[in-house]
């Protein structure tokens, strides 16, 4: 294999791709989550699977926005067209808040993404908080924000390190209109994979799950929901290692339990790409 460096133009964005020695004709996009760092290990660990894959910064790099807030989807957009243009389907791979981006990004994308696998998913667009703490939209289209879920001004976590599931839950019952307004198109998607641990304590993302496949359900799609009780906000994927750092937060689950998950996940995952 052999590692590409990727600089995206317009929007602005650093990335990196790996070239497999023998393509298989999937293309892959990897999002990472709040972080919006480059996933450079799980780009090496699809294209070992003889995909093309890459990552893009999507927030922090120059010409970006500072924070997860005002992303634009055609970031994103602009990586689908690249790889259509090099490969017989299209796959997205997102995490948390990648997993919402490549969730919308789909949705837009207009029938160029053949599938999406949602890691820790959301239903929904939600807020980013700006340096002044107003609230925004994660991301915008057009120069315009989604559509978001704000989050509820008298929330305040109740544990140390905090768990933020109960933020998230909040907000959709303080606003439940808006949350009918920031609902992601899934139904828009081709074929979508979700993956959730029943011990995510950053969003209640088996509850996303299933929203998205009740929401498909009405379009008679059918969505695959691979959850594990255990399991916390991190899959980890076979071959992957622990991620730690990031923000101060409480995630849930146990490396036995993510990696578990991570296993049943993988299965799904190499259907997806075709491999």
């Amino acid at each position: 294999m052999r590692e590409e460096p990727l600089r995206q133009i317009d929007p602005p964005a650093a990335g990196v791709r790996c070239v497999p020695e023998r393509p298989g004709g999937a293309g892959v996009l990897v999002v990472a989550g709040s972080s919006g760092r480059i996933d450079v290990g799980r780009v090496w660990l699809l294209a070992a699977q003889g995909v093309l894959a890459e990552s893009v910064r999507w927030f922090g790099g120059e010409g970006q926005s500072p924070g997860p807030y005002d992303v634009p989807i055609e970031l994103f957009l602009a990586r689908v067209a690249a790889l259509r243009a090099r490969c017989d389907r299209v796959v997205l791979v997102g995490l948390s808040f990648g997993a919402e981006a490549v969730l919308l990004t789909a949705a837009h994308a207009d029938g160029a993404v053949d599938a999406v696998a949602a890691f820790a998913p959301s239903d929904v667009a939600w807020a980013g908080v700006r340096p002044d703490g107003t609230q925004t939209s994660h991301w915008s289209i057009g120069g315009t924000p989604v559509p978001f879920v704000p989050f509820a001004e008298d929330w305040e976590p109740d544990d140390d390190p905090p768990s933020y599931a109960g933020m998230y839950r909040r907000a959709r019952e303080v606003a439940p209109q808006r949350v009918a307004a920031a609902a992601i198109a899934v139904e828009r998607i081709p074929t979508l994979l979700c993956v959730a641990g029943g011990d995510d304590r950053v969003w209640p993302a088996v509850e996303h799950a299933e929203a998205i496949r009740h929401r498909r359900a009405l379009h008679g799609l059918a969505t695959t929901v691979v959850t594990d009780a255990e399991a916390g906000h991190r899959t980890v994927l076979p071959g992957e290692a622990v991620v730690a750092g990031g923000q101060r937060m409480a995630r849930g689950g146990t490396e036995t339990a993510d990696r578990r998950l991570g296993e049943r996940a993988w299965r799904e995952l190499q259907v997806l790409l075709g491999v």
